[in-house]
């Protein structure tokens, strides 16, 4: 039979837990509890002239700290909208002679952590503090494991935990000890929300495509393979949905989104994560000069939306989304940045200029992989106010429409924002015999090692043949939009669950043992 290492605390809470059972207690009771109010909702509406509304007010939340008064006690919950301070005496939770109710379980048997739900009224404390004076108690649920402890005073955090291993792994109790967590995650879905607005206000569709793709396509990435049992072929996890959005824009559809998790087997760092949201749109009969246009628009709602103005503070710097944005040609911004132009180079020069700016080159970067890892190494970091990188050599944009007026280029564009990429746009490329030319090119590079060149999607050749309008596409990343608009440095920040390792469980730490 296998059992559980406890510590010292969580032993404890157990036979506290035990004890309330024998008392008749049940610590984990139906569900139903009859809240009415809130923490904030009291706070910010309780005043002299309203105190006839709050003569009975039920909340329930986590318990985070606790006075003990002798008779009286001083306590703090914690609900979903923020804390509020709760005061106990004994002659009112336990009104007959009998005060051992009060006394074993107020006093011996709950602990911070337990939720519990009271009713009472409001009023204010000699200090001025908004309090629920507490008539009735109930414990809604018995926690068994201690919570960090954070100290808080004088309006400021003390003790907080901030080791990412304890953050991410255990996000459930990070969003209890620190409110500011919480605040990021709900900025978050109001960026989501004001971006689904903006694209609905503008007549575009929301749609659903597969996650699981027989052809990884519509980026250049490694992908992560399964296996389909029943149909006994392998299957990708999607690394972009863009072939399916441009195939609703040849069945008819004039403007089409989707929020897409999308996966790609690579590297993890502070912006890049396996498992990551993309905003993708697809639009009939623009260009990327439009799209460039609707982007400085959407960004600009977005950031008013979640952070209430268009000037935003990351880290040290104040970026502004206030439109337009600058633009560069990638060409120029590299010759800007390292004083070489790269415009007519072919791939042995380019892999010179590489050596001679110390920038890792292997034998499986083609021409475009090289000019990207120049922009990358050299450029990209300088870019720290909203700029549009544009017009970029074809061997860099398999899927995007040639330059109307540069030989060599297209119709391209990045945005860059504090150094980092956060959305690749195209005029998009509907010619179908120039799509399979160049997907045929990817294959040469595939076969040359590299492990990022794209399948060709026979299916989506097939979707182009029937004729797709002119049309505009992007993609946003989302996760790194949120990083800016919330203030945070690691993608990991603003994601609920961000991937880790497994855990290697200590002995003695929750480890079963037969």
């Amino acid at each position: 039979m296998s059992t559980i290492h406890l510590s010292e605390q969580e032993q404890l809470r157990r036979e506290k837990l035990a004890e309330l059972i024998i008392m008749g207690i049940e610590p984990y009771p139906a569900p139903l509890y009859p809240v009415n109010s809130n923490s904030v909702s009291i706070k910010e509406n309780y005043s002299e002239e309203t105190k006839d509304q709050f003569q009975d007010v039920c909340i329930a939340g986590r318990i985070m700290s606790v006075r003990d008064m002798g008779k009286a006690n001083f306590a703090v919950i914690q609900d979903a909208h923020g804390r509020i301070q709760l005061y106990l005496k004994r002659d009112d939770i336990c009104p007959g002679e009998d005060k051992s109710l009060y006394d074993i379980v107020w006093k011996k048997l709950l602990d911070i952590g337990d939720i519990i739900g009271v009713r009472g009224h409001v009023f204010t404390t000699k200090t001025g503090e908004t309090s629920v004076h507490v008539i009735e108690l109930t414990l809604l649920s018995k926690s068994l494991r201690p919570l960090p402890i954070v100290k808080e005073a004088e309006g400021q955090t003390f003790d907080a935990v901030t080791d990412p291993e304890f953050k991410y792994r255990q996000r459930y109790a990070d969003l209890i000890i620190n409110p500011a967590v919480k605040e990021t995650f709900i900025k978050r879905t109001k960026l989501i929300n004001s971006i689904r607005e903006f694209l609905n206000n503008h007549g575009a569709l929301e749609v659903d495509t597969p996650v699981l793709q027989s052809i990884p396509g519509g980026a250049a990435a490694r992908p992560f393979i399964t296996h389909h049992n029943a149909l006994d072929i392998p299957l990708y996890l999607r690394i972009a949905n863009e072939l399916y959005l441009k195939r609703l824009i040849v069945g008819g559809f004039d403007w089409v989104y989707e929020f897409s998790r999308n996966f790609r087997n690579e590297g993890m760092d502070r912006t890049h994560n396996p498992e990551f949201t993309i905003l993708e749109f697809y639009t009939a009969y623009k260009d990327y000069f439009w799209m460039m246009e609707t982007t400085e628009q959407l960004l600009e709602k977005a950031a008013i939306d979640v952070c209430g103005n268009t000037e935003v503070i990351v880290g040290d710097k104040t970026i502004s989304f206030k439109a337009p944005f600058k633009r560069i040609s990638i060409f120029d911004a590299i010759q800007e940045h390292t004083g070489v132009d790269v415009s007519r180079m072919n791939e042995e020069q380019l892999r010179s200029v590489c050596k001679q700016l110390h920038i890792a080159a292997d034998a499986t970067m083609g021409k475009g992989k090289l000019i990207d890892a120049i922009f990358g190494e050299k450029c990209e970091k300088n870019y720290v106010q909203p700029t549009f990188i544009i017009d970029y050599p074809v061997e860099m944009s398999p899927l995007t429409k040639k330059h109307r007026d540069k030989q060599g280029l297209v119709e391209r564009f990045e945005l860059m924002i504090n150094g980092k990429e956060i959305a690749n746009a195209y005029s998009e490329l509907n010619d179908p015999i120039d799509q399979r030319e160049r997907f045929e090119e990817q294959v040469k590079l595939s076969e040359r090692g590299d492990d990022e060149a794209m399948f060709i999607d026979y299916d989506f050749l097939r979707a182009l043949e029937y004729g797709m309008p002119p049309t505009s596409g992007i993609g946003f990343g989302v996760d790194r939009l949120c990083m800016l608009l919330t203030n945070n440095a690691s993608i990991q920040d603003v994601l609920l669950f961000p991937q880790m390792r497994p855990e290697h469980r200590q002995e003695g730490a929750d480890k079963p043992t037969e």
